[in-house]
Formats: structure tokens, C-alpha cells, sequence
């Protein structure tokens, strides 16, 4: 029977069992000698980094904290804590002159002005989606929203090309991040550690060959109320276990459900296993005080990201054969 419970599980013997299949997996399957996890200070990187402890030492794990110029400073305070508390080495490196050399903040910015021609030093900004999908079948657009150093904020609907090159500049964060992940993990002879969880995995909110791309990813088959419950079972101070989900992207202040997500996380994540067990709307919405054909939405939502973003998930695509029998006259057909 569907319930708000039905996500709860037994959190000590899914430590034990993701403890030891990542030790598995990083000795035997990978070759590496421990674990590089970029933590943001949020909930996933935090457990992904506990995990890593858990099932390799603290001396075989290395964390990386990435600020950049839009980061908030609260995001850096909890990473230190977190290496701290875990007891295990890192590194904390500011990517910002990295971006301003690749022209992330200058492109970002002159999709910013095609907006706002008057944007620049002192303003914040964010983008957001501009309706609630449970009320409207419409298509939702994106609006940007901006802070002038005076506190105004004012909001316009974003053009497709000044969204497309916003998002593009912006996902240079991630990628810049994975290339340092990747080196200190050839320096250290470790693996990278992906942190997405369920609904981020499942609903395509990563970047692909950023934060999408990883040599094992030990969450990605919890949903985020699942990581949540991890996080107390490991007894993680409360300070880093009781922050709220964030993308930790643009300056101004900005929810996951403002930016890609129709609901909180607490009640996609229920949406998402009803969803997928095939419950009734009319079911899911009584459990969680929705009307039915709201819920449809949401499902319909699901069904749509998951065929937006199934190229996120795709490897390279190869246009020849493969096979390794290939014979000396095979390679020199080739040739001719």
C-alpha cells in the first residue's frame, strides 16, 4: 500500500552493503587505490563522502572543495567541516580564474544584458521556471530573475537563446570541476566519486561530462529523502545533515524546485516511486493532499524529462564495427 513511509529502509544495513560493494568495485573492478569526492557542502557529497570513509579510510579519500564566484560562502564553510569531521586530507581550490579565462562569465553576462542591458558589477541573478506546472498544462518557460545593488529585484521571461548560452556558460562550472577532480585522482591513483542521487540521476539534472561523469556513483539508486536518512545514520553533524537542497549556481539564492523540479524534493521523491510502481494518481494524491489530475502532471513531467535528457545519459555513439578479429587484409582494405 502506498504511504509516505514507504520509502523508509533499514539505513545501518545499506551502509554495510554500499560500504563493501564500493570497496569491491574501487580495488577490484576500478584498480584504484582510494576515492576523490567533490563536496559542495550539500547533502549528497556529504553522505558520498561519509560512504567513501566508511568503506576505504580516511586515508585513502580525498576531498575537493571548487568555489567560484557565485558560490556561496556557506558552501566552503561545511566542506571544511565535513574533512575535518571525516578526518581525511583535501584541497580547496578557487575555479574562478579558470572560467574568466574560458569566458564563462563573459558569456553568461551578454546573455545576461540581452535581458537587462543594464546588468553588471553588483547585480545577482538566478533563473527560475516560470509557473506551477500542477496548476497549468501550458508549457513552462524560464524567467531570469535580478538583484541590483540597490535590492531591486525585477524578473523578464528568458529568450531561448539567451536561456541556451546561460546554461551552456554556467555548466562550465561542472566541467571545470570534474577535469580537477580527475587530476588528483590520476595524481593519487584514485577513483571520482559521483554524488547524484535518484532523482537527480533519474531526472537528468547533471551535466553531461560534469557532475554526470564519474568512475562509480554510490547514491545514484537512493532516492534524496533515502540520502537524507543515511546522513543521521552516520551520525553527521547536524549542521552539515540538515541543509536544504540547493544548486549553488547562480548568486542569488536558488531551490532545486525553482529551477528544475515541480516539487520539493521530499514529495517528487514519493511522486517518483509512485510513478514508477504504477500507483494511481488518484491514490498518490490522497496520500500527499493533491488533486489527481495534478498528479498526472507530475507523472507526465517525469515521463517528459526522462526523454529531454535520455541523451545525458547515452555513451558515445560508434559508427563502425568494433570486433578486435580485425585480419591483416581487413586493415589493409582499409587503407586502399
Amino acid at each position: 500500500m502506498f504511504s509516505r513511509d514507504v520509502l523508509r529502509f533499514d539505513t545501518d544495513a545499506e551502509i554495510l552493503r554500499i560500504s563493501k560493494k564500493l570497496r569491491d568495485v574501487v580495488r577490484s573492478d576500478l584498480r584504484r587505490r582510494g576515492a576523490v569526492v567533490a563536496v559542495s557542502g550539500g547533502i549528497d557529497s556529504t553522505v558520498t563522502a561519509a560512504l567513501a570513509v566508511q568503506s576505504l579510510g580516511p586515508e585513502r579519500v580525498f576531498l575537493l572543495m571548487m568555489p567560484e564566484r557565485d558560490s556561496s560562502q556557506a558552501s566552503s564553510r561545511r566542506g571544511k567541516r565535513l574533512a575535518e569531521h571525516l578526518g581525511v586530507d583535501y584541497a580547496r581550490t578557487n575555479i574562478a580564474p579558470i572560467l574568466e579565462a574560458a569566458g564563462c562569465y563573459r558569456w553568461r553576462d551578454r546573455a545576461f544584458r540581452s535581458v537587462f542591458p543594464d546588468y553588471g558589477e553588483g547585480w545577482r541573478s538566478k533563473i527560475v521556471i516560470s509557473q506551477n506546472l500542477l496548476e497549468s498544462n501550458r508549457m513552462n518557460f524560464f524567467k531570469l530573475v535580478v538583484e541590483d545593488p540597490q535590492g531591486n529585484t525585477l524578473e523578464k521571461r528568458l529568450p531561448s537563446q539567451a536561456y541556451m548560452e546561460i546554461v551552456a556558460a554556467t555548466n562550465f562550472k561542472q566541467r571545470v570541476r570534474k577535469m580537477m577532480e580527475y587530476f588528483h585522482a590520476d595524481r593519487l591513483n584514485y577513483a571520482v566519486m559521483g554524488t547524484p542521487n535518484r532523482l537527480e540521476y533519474d531526472q537528468g539534472f547533471f551535466v553531461k561530462l560534469g557532475d554526470g561523469a564519474a568512475d562509480v556513483k554510490p547514491i545514484a539508486h537512493l532516492y534524496k529523502t533515502q540520502v537524507y536518512a543515511l546522513a543521521e545514520a552516520l551520525d553527521l553533524p547536524a549542521e552539515l545533515r540538515d541543509v536544504e537542497p540547493t544548486t549553488d549556481t547562480y548568486s542569488l539564492p536558488q531551490g532545486q524546485d525553482e529551477f528544475y523540479f515541480v516539487l520539493p524534493y521530499g514529495e517528487m521523491d514519493l511522486v517518483l516511486y509512485a510513478h514508477d510502481h504504477e500507483i494511481p494518481p488518484e491514490e498518490t494524491g490522497r496520500v500527499l493532499g493533491y488533486a489527481a489530475d495534478q498528479i498526472r502532471r507530475v507523472y507526465k513531467d517525469i515521463e517528459q524529462k526522462r526523454k529531454t535528457t535520455r541523451y545525458l545519459h547515452m555513451p558515445p555513439v560508434l559508427l563502425g564495427d568494433m570486433a578486435p578479429e580485425a585480419t591483416a587484409s581487413d586493415v589493409s582494405s582499409l587503407r586502399m
